[in-house]
């Protein structure tokens, strides 16, 4: 049976690993390690590019120029510009586990950059509606191959000290490139010309060419490699980076063990890999329910309305000047950058279910008040009422940040490594069927129901809660490998552990441990 087992603090400085506590390393002390954390900055960068977009075109819809050049798109027309990004990266994710188990992780990174700057081009030379249509498509098909594939190979190359952290600031980061976007907006509304919507596309690329430039060199995942028989080149990646290349450095040897034991039984099991896996046992089951209901959380919890259509929801409230509504964007997307940065530290000191808890029950709670206020400012128009909404937004995305980082690493450590690629789709695919509906059906909504469409999400964030509390695990403190046991149970990291102590008894390390009978 599966269990719910209450975390264990490591000591100060420590952390946890294999059922041992070890020191944490002041890793700018060691120059791989150093180099690995550039590696995975510029990892957790791609997530900018994607927080970008949305926070662009909430901004594009304020700059007359792109109003007139596209005839002033509204309802139906006016979400099918949004929406179309979220049909690209449904298309999207039907190859992508595919290409993460047969291709690796780096050759998916590419392939999705080179997509999303042929959709850059297209969208910032668009001539006509269906150019414009036509560009975001690509460039949704792109950019969900990069956001699915960077929080996987930050997982599996981040040291275990640090990896919920990083995991999680790769999350925050969609915040940064809202941030960027809302303030180039605001400053191309001074520009008198199409460039003022056009700019801000090209500006979008800047994340890509990053990411391209540094990708070559940053490390293939050590358990790609194991998966694909290649023990001695996940060994050397952990070694190189994790230990300064020092192959026998003990933490080193209790990664690779782990890793290749867990991989190991994976293969020893009497299926092949595939998503009918998730519906084989209760664990994965539950799995399964926790992350299509994450991914569904993450875009039905009443954010798609400020996403994408915050201009909308400033006119329903009587704020209808361009300028005073992209500062508002602004000032937003600047609050949510350092509130969702703040919180990423301490995803292990709070806990994960915790703050998902708190985080909900929250957004519940000031969503009723946003949707009362809004009421009540449709009968009477008061000056005060719209402040108090403008009020509640904020109060409103002080909730969400503080899990809206977890929606990458909860699911990438949850899931072992044979049903990552494929779990993490699973959760994308919820997502965007939400966000889907988000930009397509939002602005039809509020123009025919105004505030009466908010009591919708009001109800769904009252399920979330119920769903987080009844059936959401705790996994702070608890090595990636080795989660298993709270879905699993004790049998399945009994067999795990006793591959181990063999490994590691028989002072071959990784030879051991990949040449469990049967896993061939």
């Amino acid at each position: 049976m599966a269990q719910n087992i209450k975390p264990v603090k490591p000591p100060k400085g420590h952390f946890f690993l294999a059922g041992r506590t070890f020191p944490r390393v002041q890793w700018w002390k060691r120059p791989n390690m150093r180099l690995l954390y550039f590696y995975i900055a510029v990892l957790i960068a791609t997530n900018t590019a994607n927080g970008f977009d949305n926070s662009m075109m909430n901004g594009l819809q304020t700059l007359s120029y792109w109003q007139d050049y596209f005839n002033h798109p509204q309802g139906p027309t006016l979400g099918l510009f949004n929406c179309v990004m979220s049909v690209g990266a449904l298309t999207g994710l039907v190859i992508l586990p595919f290409m993460l188990d047969r291709l690796g992780r780096k050759p998916c990174l590419v392939f999705g950059s080179m997509f999303m700057l042929l959709g850059v081009a297209l969208q910032s030379g668009s001539i006509n509606f269906s150019m414009f249509v036509a560009a975001r498509y690509i460039l949704g098909f792109g950019d969900i191959i990069v956001i699915c594939t960077a929080p996987m190979l930050i997982t599996e190359i981040a040291p275990a000290q640090d990896r919920a952290i990083l995991v999680t600031i790769a999350g925050a980061t969609y915040h940064a490139g809202a941030f960027i976007a809302a303030w180039t907006t605001y400053g191309t509304l001074k520009i008198q010309s199409e460039w003022s919507w056009r700019a801000p596309s090209l500006i979008q690329g800047l994340f890509t060419i990053l990411m391209l430039a540094v990708v070559w060199w940053i490390p293939e995942s050590p358990r790609y490699y194991i998966s694909k028989d290649q023990p001695e080149k996940g060994l050397q990646i952990l070694a190189y980076y994790h230990a300064e290349g020092n192959e026998a450095d003990e933490v080193v040897q209790l990664e690779f063990t782990e890793i290749t034991t867990a991989i190991a039984m994976e293969k020893n099991s009497e299926h092949s890999s595939s998503y009918v896996d998730f519906l084989r046992t209760p664990g994965n089951r539950k799995r399964l329910l926790i992350i299509a209901s994450f991914g569904l959380f993450a875009q039905w919890s009443g954010n798609g309305l400020v996403s994408y259509y915050l201009n909308l929801i400033m006119d329903s409230i009587g704020i209808t000047d361009a300028n005073q509504q992209l500062l508002i964007n602004g000032a937003l997307t600047s609050f949510n950058l350092v509130t969702n940065v703040f919180f990423s530290f301490f995803v292990d000191n709070w806990g994960r279910r915790p703050i998902m808890i708190v985080s909900s029950a929250g957004m519940l709670v000031s969503f009723v008040i946003w949707t009362a206020l809004s009421a009540k400012y449709d009968a009477h128009a008061s000056s005060s009422l719209g402040s108090g909404v403008l009020g509640m937004i904020f109060i409103y995305y002080l909730f969400y940040n503080l899990k809206s980082g977890l929606i990458a690493s909860y699911t990438t450590e949850i899931l072992p490594y044979s049903m990552r690629a494929k779990g993490y789709t699973i959760m994308e695919f919820a997502m965007y069927i939400a966000l889907f509906f988000n930009q397509y059906v939002n602005p039809i909504a509020l123009d025919n129901i105004h505030w009466r469409y908010y009591i919708f999400y009001c109800c769904f964030l009252a399920l979330e809660v119920v769903v987080i509390w009844f059936f959401y695990v705790e996994t702070r403190y608890v090595p990636l490998e080795e989660i298993t046991k709270l879905f699993d149970g004790d049998d399945v990291a009994a067999a795990t552990n006793v591959e181990m102590e063999k490994a590691l008894e028989s002072g071959k390390g990784f030879t051991t441990a990949v040449h469990i009978e049967g896993a061939d």
